[in-house]
């Protein structure tokens, strides 16, 4: 299969469109208004369901490609790196973890780079998907910000969100478990090369 052939399919359209969405997300969080901010949201929660949708279609339809397998962490990296670091001039995330979150996808990388050199794959664990999941709930939440209220009829009233305290909740989860997933690794990483 060539790179053409193994490009144009589905998953890695989608893969792809993924990674067309951050400058769009970038450029929408350089404001601090609501309606940017909701734009923003909704602009990467598409995204992330298309991060889901991309690889289930993949094995589904046995479209898996080498490309794919690098595209789809790459792209998921770039997507959640990119939004969180425009979230820290807004005052929304602190940087010192966004730093840490940057340094542990740095490390990681860095680390699957040498075992792949020296053919060796050590597989990620669940802890990382579960990561994955709570920054794509996190994020938005952290994106919305502001006080919401849906009116649900006279039996039920006024049922008030602050989404900055629901995206904060779901990164302090992320935040461990991003943690978590880079120590389980790097204790494969040495538990395989100390053989």
């Amino acid at each position: 299969m060539n790179l053409r052939t193994g490009l144009l399919n589905l998953p890695n359209l989608l893969t792809l469109a993924r990674v067309a969405a951050v400058p769009v997300v970038v450029i929408l969080l350089l404001s601090d208004s609501r309606v940017s901010s909701m734009w923003a949201a909704a602009i990467f929660g598409l995204a992330a369901v298309t991060d889901f949708i991309d690889g289930w279609l993949a094995r589904k339809w046995g479209v898996v490609t080498v490309l794919g397998k690098f595209l789809d962490p790459l792209a998921d990296k770039l997507i959640v790196m990119a939004a969180l670091i425009m979230l820290i001039p807004l005052d929304r995330v602190p940087a010192w973890a966004v730093f840490v979150i940057l340094a542990r996808e740095m490390i990681v990388t860095g680390l699957r780079s040498i075992a792949s050199s020296e053919g060796i794959v050590i597989d990620a664990s669940d802890l990382g998907k579960y990561k994955t999941i709570y920054q794509m709930i996190a994020i938005p939440g952290l994106m919305l910000h502001y006080d919401y209220y849906w009116f649900f009829g006279l039996e039920w009233g006024v049922f008030h969100v602050n989404m900055h305290n629901f995206g904060i909740f779901f990164f302090a989860i992320a935040f461990v478990l991003t943690l978590w997933s880079g120590i389980d690794y790097l204790q494969k990483f040495f538990r395989v090369f100390a053989r």
